[in-house]
């Protein structure tokens, strides 16, 4: 009998290291084409500032969930979107770049997003808020210590709000709290039947 000895995976928890110094726009597009080929890190540019983050399996699996609420709440009420995910929202001439965790556009497809959702395990220190409202996301959802925070875009600041203005009948408090159910087939049918009352 011959014995096997198997790799033991591990996973690696979320993390952010702000880069030190300031970069230029081409010194940023330098470093992200160094950094191209590590697909689990992610990178956030914001006036001159490189933030790095890994992608930890808590934070994947939170993102996931909320997703799944989410697309399930907006089929079961018959609201039409267009989910586009962690797709780079970059520009040179607003000094900025990033990929929100979730993103959708609610009714059809405009400029940007309506609504991005940012899962945050670990703080952060990019000013979180102003790379999105240079895109003019009406909405951003921030998941943090097990609840979420959300915020509206009115007259070019973020209004923290406790009801969604996009999507006024989510229940806000029940999402999160079928986020944190631990069978997702229980959270989902948590979340519809709440969404029914």
């Amino acid at each position: 009998m011959t014995l096997q000895i198997l790799d033991k995976t591990t996973t690696i928890s979320e993390q952010r290291f702000l880069l030190p110094g300031y970069y230029t726009w081409k010194e940023f597009e330098i470093i992200e084409t160094l950094t191209a080929d590590a697909g689990s890190l992610r990178i956030t540019y914001l006036d001159g500032y490189i933030e790095f983050m890994t992608l930890g399996e808590e934070h994947e699996n939170i993102k996931k969930i909320i997703a799944i609420l989410m697309e399930a709440y907006l089929f079961e009420k018959g609201i039409n979107f267009i989910p586009v995910g962690s797709a780079t929202r970059r520009a040179k001439e607003k000094n900025a770049s990033f990929e929100p965790d979730e993103s959708y556009y609610i009714g059809e497809k405009k400029e940007n997003p309506d609504l991005a959702i940012e899962i945050n395990i670990t703080s952060g220190s990019i000013d979180k808020l102003e790379k999105y409202k240079r895109f003019n996301i009406t909405e951003v959802w921030f998941w943090e210590n097990n609840q979420l925070s959300l915020y509206h875009l009115k007259n070019d600041n973020y209004e923290q709000i406790n009801q969604s203005e996009l999507l006024p009948d989510v229940d806000i408090d029940l999402l999160a709290s079928c986020v944190l159910i631990p069978y997702i087939i229980d959270a989902r049918t948590a979340f519809i039947k709440g969404t029914k009352k």
